[in-house]
């Protein structure tokens, strides 16, 4: 863009709002989050395992927010707070949560999922599901599909 031009498209406009609105609501999260003592990875882990138990690591990896080298040092400070299990079955581990692990899960989903609806309860539940239809369609042409809208988060 030549020096003084301040017109921007539409797309990239919408892109650096997007970003920003993410950076926002990450740093909210996270600070929520650390007063159950878990970091956002944790809390993913946290979340991904209590909602399918037994789940493979490698698919665990593959669904999580975090770069695949990092995932087993998160396993570890988890196994080391007694919160996760790693059981080996035939060539993969399986992931499990504790006793322990399940009661942060029974206090730590609901309660993030409340604080994370707060944020976005500035819009209606119509706007939500329009932003919600939007993102699934950039998300879907920038993976390169072109699958029509479905119940797919």
């Amino acid at each position: 863009m030549p020096p003084g031009l301040t017109t921007r498209t539409p797309g990239l406009v919408a892109w650096l709002r997007l970003a920003r609105v993410f950076q926002k609501a990450q740093r909210a999260s996270a600070v929520q989050l650390r007063c159950s003592g878990l970091s956002p990875a944790q809390f993913d882990v946290l979340a991904h395992v209590g909602a399918d138990e037994g789940l493979p690591q490698q698919r665990l990896a593959d669904g999580l927010l975090v770069t695949k080298g990092n995932i087993c040092q998160i396993l570890d400070k988890m196994e080391q707070r007694g919160l996760i299990e790693r059981r080996p079955a035939g060539r993969v581990n399986q992931v499990y949560l504790t006793a322990a692990g399940r009661h942060l899960f029974d206090q730590v989903v609901p309660q993030h999922e409340g604080f994370m609806a707060e944020q976005f309860a500035v819009l209606s539940d119509a706007e939500q599901a329009e932003l919600l239809r939007l993102l699934r369609h950039l998300d879907q042409r920038l993976a390169g599909g072109n699958t029509p809208d479905g119940p797919s988060v």
